[in-house]
């Protein structure tokens, strides 16, 4: 392995701490491809969330960062990263619409802070997290729509888990993930998001909101059907990292603000051990 790809890789681990990332679980060559993968997509979101940068100069540096994308297909490099990650989606035949997809919802990040019903966080989770299921599945020629519909899935939970997880650092940005017509349902106000109440109001659209995507992680869970190996198990242990969250959440009686819920290296084993137990 050359220093460059050493480098994506490690890069790649970063800024997941919560779910394994191209784990020790893959063979290795489909954990490459993977870490190269993540690599795109966390540069693309640190573009758009990290440094002192305004939104017109992080949209551009996204356009750029598109047009380097796919002038690689074409054998066009603006570095040596673009050159092995266009190996992997060549080598691989993969879509370059969901690496475009990834691009699309991070520039919405910039622009876009708030959304008025779950309609409109469920079209930025198709582009910001359905994509990397897909892709994952390619790698290992799955070409399903029924598993792509339960990857999907499986991806949009995995996103709203982060959502509640980072519910303190995302309105630091300025974000509400929370659908506006449900906040007012549950006569949640953006002052208590800025105050860090954890009362009754906010605790039940958390329930609400934690409720829907553990029925999505549970339909998604039927793409285990059309899983064998070691990808297997791997998605396992990803659904479960994402439940265990939620969880975490739920035992804390929704109480979000200021315990931000994390897996330790207990909950790693353990999940991991439930994963290869649990048939």
């Amino acid at each position: 392995m050359n220093n460059d790809l050493k480098t994506l890789i490690s890069l790649s681990k970063k800024h997941y701490e919560n779910f394994p990332v191209a784990s020790f679980l893959l063979p290795k060559n489909k954990k490459q491809d993977i870490a190269i993968v993540y690599w795109f997509a966390r540069t693309a979101d640190d573009i758009a969330d990290e440094g002192q940068f305004s939104a017109n100069e992080r949209i551009s540096a996204l356009d750029e960062f598109e047009k380097n994308f796919l002038a690689s297909l074409n054998n066009s490099y603006a570095d040596e990263s673009f050159k092995i990650l266009s190996d992997v989606v060549l080598r691989n035949n993969l879509n370059p619409k969901y690496f475009t997809d990834l691009i699309s919802a991070f520039k919405q990040d910039v622009i876009k802070h708030r959304y008025k019903n779950f309609d409109e966080v469920l079209d930025y989770c198709k582009r910001s997290a359905n994509p990397v299921g897909r892709i994952v599945l390619n790698l290992f020629n799955i070409y399903d729509e029924e598993a792509y519909k339960y990857s999907d899935l499986i991806c949009t939970a995995l996103q709203l888990t982060n959502f509640y997880q980072d519910i303190e650092i995302d309105y630091t940005k300025g974000r509400i993930y929370f659908p506006l017509n449900e906040m007012n349902h549950f006569q949640v106000t953006e002052n208590m998001f800025e105050m860090r109440e954890n009362n009754y109001n906010f605790s039940a659209l958390l329930k609400h909101s934690i409720n829907r995507t553990k029925n999505f992680f549970s339909i998604g869970e039927k793409l285990l059907h059309y899983l064998s190996g070691r990808l297997k198990l791997e998605i396992k242990w990803t659904i479960a990292g994402g439940e265990k969250i939620l969880t975490k959440i739920e035992k804390n009686n929704y109480k979000i603000f200021e315990n931000r819920p994390k897996l330790n290296k207990i909950d790693f084993i353990s999940i991991l051990l439930k994963s290869i137990f649990n048939k």
